[in-house]
């Protein structure tokens, strides 16, 4: 018998649910993006995302039952993100997947968010164990750890800005529209990295990442220029940029794969759907043929649902099982949701 596990996904701006079959088989996988209603205010607004969340999710579910030609009566499991996020969208998803799984009598699933990332690789490839998942999004950059299934141990983690929100920082003042990640992505590859922005390396032996700095040097390079009436590519700016954020995560990430020994390197995350971090890590890691390097399709590399059932699919297996008063976590921790989850199985 096949297993049949409904994900549902609601903490940011898109609201999501998917089927996956077996932990890797998508049968369906339905996204309402808000990307167009926020655009306007330069960043997700979290009142307005919780409203389209409460009008979209009803709908969304109904297109993924109909395009996978299946019931919640065939479903084997309800896996709901419960954190981290945005705590009003959050709990859009985890009050629709508590009413499914209770009216229809299902087992109910919490999976993080971030977990939900990293197993958007296994969609396309079985993972090989130890690993190390490089997570980079908007509000995460993190180097990972797993042994096992289910296991996460944080070696590195940003200790100020994510790249992805240096990313959308440095988009705005570079007054591109939003979502500034792509742009700049675009921009970088018509423009020089001729301006020497710094690398925040650290300790010698850190794992950890910080955005901060580089941040604030490329907006007083613009403002600086402002003032004195120059003007500078933005092509340039973005390159110039671009190359410091993926040296820095390439570098550390090859350094961790090296001393941790592991079989493959998973990007994750938003910013996996980079093309400059893309290229250099597969230049990098090329060489190194005891290492697997994955990344998933750009289609999963954003928000969406299927993920969360592959993760959720995952902790089935293993036992866990949420309850009834399961409700939203906007600051779940990766590692006490992996702990938490050992005990309950």
């Amino acid at each position: 018998m096949s297993e049949y596990i409904l994900g549902i996904e609601t903490s940011c701006d898109e609201t999501a649910a998917a089927i996956i079959k077996d932990g890797r088989e998508i049968v369906s996988n339905v996204v309402a993006s808000q990307i167009e209603s926020h655009k306007r205010f330069g960043g997700v607004v979290p009142e307005i995302a919780s409203r389209h969340h409460v009008e979209q999710i009803t709908i969304v579910l109904e297109e993924t039952f109909a395009k996978a030609g299946l019931t919640i009566d065939d479903m084997d499991a309800v896996a709901v993100t419960e954190g981290p996020g945005l705590v009003g969208a959050l709990l859009v998803g985890v009050n629709a997947a508590k009413g499914l799984a209770y009216a229809h009598q299902k087992p109910l699933v919490g999976v993080h968010h971030i977990a939900g990332h990293i197993y958007a690789n296994r969609l396309e490839k079985e993972f090989e164990f130890p690993l190390l998942a490089l997570v980079v999004s908007g509000g995460h950059t993190e180097l990972i750890l797993m042994k096992e299934h289910g296991d996460f141990e944080i070696i590195g983690e940003t200790r100020d800005d994510a790249a992805g929100e240096a990313y959308d920082k440095v988009a705005r003042t570079l007054e591109l529209p939003y979502p500034g990640g792509p742009k700049i992505d675009q921009l970088a590859h018509q423009g020089e990295a001729n301006i020497d922005f710094p690398r925040a390396w650290l300790e010698e032996d850190s794992f950890d990442f910080s955005f901060s700095g580089l941040k604030s040097a490329v907006i007083n390079t613009l403002h600086n220029a402002k003032q004195k009436g120059e003007t500078l590519k933005q092509e340039d700016v973005a390159a110039s940029f671009q190359a410091s954020v993926v040296e820095v995560l390439t570098e550390k990430t090859f350094q961790a794969a090296k001393q941790y020994g592991v079989k493959q390197v998973i990007v994750a995350g938003g910013v996996a759907a980079n093309k400059g971090l893309r290229a250099a890590m597969q230049a990098k890691f090329e060489a190194e043929e005891a290492v697997e390097l994955l990344f998933p399709s750009l289609s999963l590399c954003t928000d969406n649902a299927a993920m969360i059932a592959a993760a959720g699919s995952i902790a089935f297996k293993q036992g866990h099982r949420a309850q009834w008063d399961l409700n939203a976590n906007p600051s779940l921790s990766l590692e006490r949701y992996a702990k938490r989850s050992m005990l309950e199985r």
